[in-house]
């Protein structure tokens, strides 16, 4: 199973927020850079980075920082918040992207999620399944919607979707586990895609748990700032 941590952006920091609420920002380093560099001596391969200011605006925002751990690490990067038209993603993939995440355009305006997994394969366009008593969450988690989150990522398994990122936002920076039952049940309903799971890794048990269940891939986040995982202890995923 792959290790990805997490840097979600705010303000050009980063920074990590409880359930998605940006009133319980935590400023972590002012340098996103230092953190990825961090990680990248500690022999992890891939990185979440998270454009918070751009989920919120509605279009990319921090595509500098991007740009700078692209440029500067060989970490291969996931990048999402706020990717909205083919201008943005033109901007993520020249600024060193390897994969973007869409969540909110895939629910709003599925036509132009579906042109672009077309356009750039399944490879490198990832599905945001983020949801909130299993209903679909958006625009940065601010808004709900009323679509079940198995059946979207069914959906769009059916149209060529592979990698599916889902984060169950009320274990997001909990510290509490993740959710544990609900990927169970995706897997069993999707045995297609490959999915990261996403919020309320806590401790390495989890990673074995998640590992059991089949996830591909797990994003670890406050954990590994609080020092509840330690990069370390991470080596025997690498």
């Amino acid at each position: 199973m792959r290790i990805i941590p997490a840097i979600d952006i705010m303000d050009g920091k980063c920074v990590r927020l409880r359930k998605g609420d940006y009133n319980t920002k935590k400023i972590y380093n002012e340098n996103p850079l230092e953190v990825a560099k961090e990680f990248e001596g500690a022999g992890i391969q891939y990185l979440h980075l998270v454009d918070l200011d751009g989920a919120k605006a509605q279009h990319i925002v921090n595509y500098k920082v991007l740009e700078q751990i692209t440029s500067k690490t060989s970490l291969k990067i996931d990048f999402g918040g706020g990717l909205k038209s083919d201008e943005d993603l033109h901007i993520a993939f020249n600024s060193g992207a390897k994969q973007i995440t869409g969540g909110s355009i895939a629910l709003k305006h599925p036509k132009t999620f579906e042109g672009w997994l077309s356009k750039y394969g399944a490879v490198k366009i990832i599905l945001g399944a983020d949801c909130k008593h299993e209903k679909i969450a958006v625009s940065g988690w601010q808004e709900e919607s009323d679509k079940e989150v198995i059946p979207f990522i069914k959906s769009y398994e059916k149209k060529g979707i592979k990698y599916v990122i889902c984060t169950d936002i009320s274990k997001d920076g909990m510290l509490e586990g993740p959710s544990f039952e609900l990927y169970k049940r995706i897997l069993t309903e999707s045995r297609d895609i490959k999915l990261i799971a996403s919020g309320g890794v806590t401790s390495l048990s989890d990673l074995n748990a998640l590992e059991d269940l089949g996830c591909e891939a797990a994003i670890i986040g406050k954990a590994l700032y609080e020092g509840h995982i330690r990069l370390r202890d991470l080596e025997t995923y690498s």
